[in-house]
């Protein structure tokens, strides 16, 4: 058993790898065999399915985001300390991301119009975290850190796009100085919302 769950690790890897670089949809048993080196069969008795696959790296993909981005946050003290170290978290995975590629943007990119498994295993995913930035940004307005009329969902909604926008600035289009432009407008959207005590202090 131990043995099975060593190779079943073995094969996430490389497909999680192999993902960030062609994409979800491009991820197939004999794609995976090929590059771990075992016979098709041998990978297919660990997932069954090519969606099974894909679930399994967005499964992993998503533990390790977890990881990097929303475990690290909760040291930080709740309110706008913790809003900014998600974001500042965030923004060291996607300095990464620039090169190789993020499963959440590319995989929103291939099944946005195809309802199933793997969408909704992407769409959770995504979602989770939106929740978790939202929550994070609730706590900086109960805290009287951010103003308590705004709308929280508003202001989650600009921090995840100026993130999407980095992505498309920095590795599709390859501009010079978007990250320091993504932490400068995610510093004026505190600004925007800040609580009035805090911006004038």
């Amino acid at each position: 058993m131990q043995k099975g769950l060593q190779t079943k690790a073995v094969i996430i890897e490389a497909a999680l790898g192999l993902a960030t670089q062609i994409g979800l949809e491009g991820l197939s048993i004999g794609a995976i065999a090929e590059v771990t080196r075992m016979s098709k069969s041998g990978v297919f008795a660990h997932f069954g399915s090519r969606e099974e696959l894909q679930i399994s790296v967005i499964r992993e993909y998503f533990t390790r985001f977890e990881q990097e981005i929303f475990y690290p946050s909760l040291q930080a003290e709740r309110g706008l300390p913790r809003v900014r170290a998600l974001f500042d978290n965030w923004m060291k995975r996607v300095a990464v991301e620039i090169q190789s590629g993020c499963i959440f943007i590319s995989g929103a990119v291939e099944f946005d119009d195809r309802p199933g498994p793997v969408r909704d295993a992407l769409a959770t995913s995504v979602q989770t975290w939106l929740e978790a930035l939202n929550r994070a940004i609730v706590q900086a307005q109960q805290c009287e850190q951010l103003q308590a009329g705004a709308d929280p969902q508003q202001i989650a909604f600009e921090i995840h796009g100026l993130i999407l926008a980095l992505h498309y600035e920095a590795r599709f289009l390859k501009n010079p100085g978007s990250i320091d432009r993504a932490n400068t407008a995610f510093a004026n959207i505190l600004a925007r919302y800040s609580a009035p005590q805090l911006s004038h202090a």
